[in-house]
């Protein structure tokens, strides 16, 4: 039986506006012409990811065929393909997410393209548990850890991970477990949300935004939405004039809510625990590499890798950043911010 035939979602004038109206970039497969004139303008497509650094992630790799990797965090699975690819049907690659979401469609994206469970395994887990994963399937000969959001998280307005599109205050990689953005806030004091702020993002004006937040919270108004917290850090920055003030208000929003999802994510937890447990899932001479996406990220990595390689668990490390070319940068605006650090393993 034929599946019956679905109109797509009617949308008011000439382009569709809502994320869920983007039918042709939330199934880029079917467009490719669209897309690739989205990402000519220098913009990353609704509902997918651009990976970055691939270039440099595959030379330091140096991936053989029939090794066996491993992919800490799956998002659109870009990284996982060029790997896949470069393995040409030997060995396996193991690949990690705990977005059950985003998870579901890329292992169908993947299948697709003619990577089965062959070569291919998913797990739905976080990259804290890679001990877990190796006490299962054995040591690696390479691992990749991509540290950033993925632009589908971003850009459904449903996950709440951007202050550019009204919607709940959630924040979670996994919508599953944990609790959202938006009850995090009520169980923090003015003090401890400072704090929170400072330390998860270096947020300059922490003191006056943890101050309005607090005042809302207590004064009964609740903080649900995106556009709430929104309008808070803007009016929290109210004292800063002129054209100054948009871009402040910009780049403070970016930061207050980096700081958040890190908060009930507990990413940098989540990534001391993974930076401790990486060596020993790694085979002698098994290669490590990995993507930040801020200050923080790239301090916990860099001084693990350091710390491991005095007590000669590391043969090699990292001894500089590597950064984006410019013509990447250009290409995608999401890459400015990336660093990658390798480490090899004794």
């Amino acid at each position: 039986m034929e599946p019956k035939h679905q109109r797509r979602v009617r949308y008011k004038g000439t382009h569709p506006k809502r994320y869920d109206e983007k039918y042709k970039e939330l199934n880029p497969e079917l467009y490719p012409e669209t897309i690739e004139k989205v990402i000519k303008k220098g913009s990353t497509p609704v509902g997918m990811h651009l990976s970055i650094m691939v270039n440099e992630i595959l030379e330091f790799l140096d991936i053989q065929e029939g090794q066996i990797g491993l992919d800490c965090t799956l998002g659109y699975g870009g990284h996982t393909l060029k790997m896949l690819e470069r393995l040409n049907h030997t060995g396996h690659l193991y690949a990690l997410d705990i977005d059950p979401i985003e998870s579901v469609k890329t292992k169908e994206r993947l299948l697709n393209k003619g990577y089965g469970e062959d070569v291919l395994t998913i797990k739905h887990c976080n990259f804290k548990n890679i001990d877990f994963i190796s006490r299962e399937v054995g040591l690696f000969d390479f691992v990749l850890a991509d540290l950033g959001v993925s632009s589908m998280q971003i850009d459904n307005p449903e996950r709440g991970f951007s202050y550019k599109k009204e919607g709940p205050l959630d924040l979670r990689l996994n919508p599953q477990k944990g609790i959202p953005a938006s009850q995090r806030l009520k169980e923090l004091n003015k003090a401890q949300l400072e704090q929170l702020l400072i330390e998860n993002s270096d947020e300059p004006y922490a003191k006056e935004i943890a101050g309005n937040i607090d005042s809302y919270l207590k004064a009964g108004q609740p903080i649900e939405t995106t556009t709430q917290l929104y309008k808070i850090i803007e009016k929290s920055l109210s004292f800063i004039s002129g054209k100054e003030r948009k871009e402040a208000v910009k780049k403070s929003a970016a930061r207050v809510f980096q700081a958040l999802r890190i908060e009930v994510n507990s990413e940098f937890d989540v990534l001391h625990e993974f930076m401790e447990k990486l060596p020993f899932i790694l085979k002698p001479g098994g290669k490590a590499a990995i993507l930040t996406f801020h200050s923080g990220e790239d301090r916990i990595v860099k001084k693990a890798f350091k710390e491991m390689k005095n007590l000669g668990i590391y043969s090699d490390v990292a001894r500089e950043v590597i950064r984006p070319s410019k013509e990447e940068c250009r290409i995608n605006s999401r890459a400015k911010s990336t660093k990658m650090r390798w480490a090899i393993k004794a």
